[in-house]
């Protein structure tokens, strides 16, 4: 392990950095492509904010708060390119609720058998291809919320949504990996 000193001159970043950020950032953009050009832009911007490190954390820490940004500036972009037919395309709803709202019979119980299985190593991958399956938007509201625990504030602010808006973008990712657990699990555990 080199000395801090070393390890906080720029030149040494990729080296001792890159992976570390790469997978924080593949990890919550859930795309090679869009995690490789935040962590280069993260980079960037701590080549022309060097002289702001004061030196109090590390500077692991502080090129992770700025990857933490850049993220959220991405996934703001995302937001306001991204079409509004792909958040739309297919409703959980109709499989899981009745006419009059109420749970069916068989989805309150299914939905929760593969959450009771959390520590088993089966589930993590079928959680991850689930959770790629999301539209962007969810997507990126529930790892915000769910992975990063921002709050409802920050989030909202962050995005530019309501916190209705928030809810309900979460409420709907919920589902759709609830359903997408279900259905994975069966296929996998039949």
């Amino acid at each position: 392990m080199p000395n801090p000193d070393q390890a906080s001159q720029p030149h040494m970043w990729v080296d001792e950095y890159g992976d570390f950020l790469f997978r924080y950032a593949v990890s919550r953009l859930r795309d090679v492509n869009s995690a490789e050009d935040v962590v280069q832009q993260t980079f960037l911007a701590g080549l022309k904010h060097f002289d702001q490190y004061s030196g109090k954390g590390s500077m692991r820490g502080w090129l992770l708060g700025i990857l933490k940004r850049k993220i959220i500036d991405f996934v703001r972009e995302r937001r306001r390119t991204s079409q509004q037919a792909s958040d739309e395309a297919g409703n959980p709803f109709d499989q899981v609720f009745d006419r009059n709202g109420r749970w069916t019979k068989e989805s309150a119980s299914t939905i929760r058998q593969p959450m009771d299985s959390l520590e088993r190593e089966e589930f993590w991958p079928i959680f991850r291809q689930c959770l790629e399956g999301l539209p962007p938007r969810q997507a990126d509201v529930f790892a915000l919320r769910e992975m990063d625990d921002l709050s409802t504030e920050v989030i909202c602010k962050e995005l530019s949504i309501s916190p209705s808006n928030l809810w309900t973008q979460l409420h709907r990712a919920r589902l759709r990996l609830a359903i997408c657990i279900k259905t994975r699990w069966n296929q996998d555990h039949s």
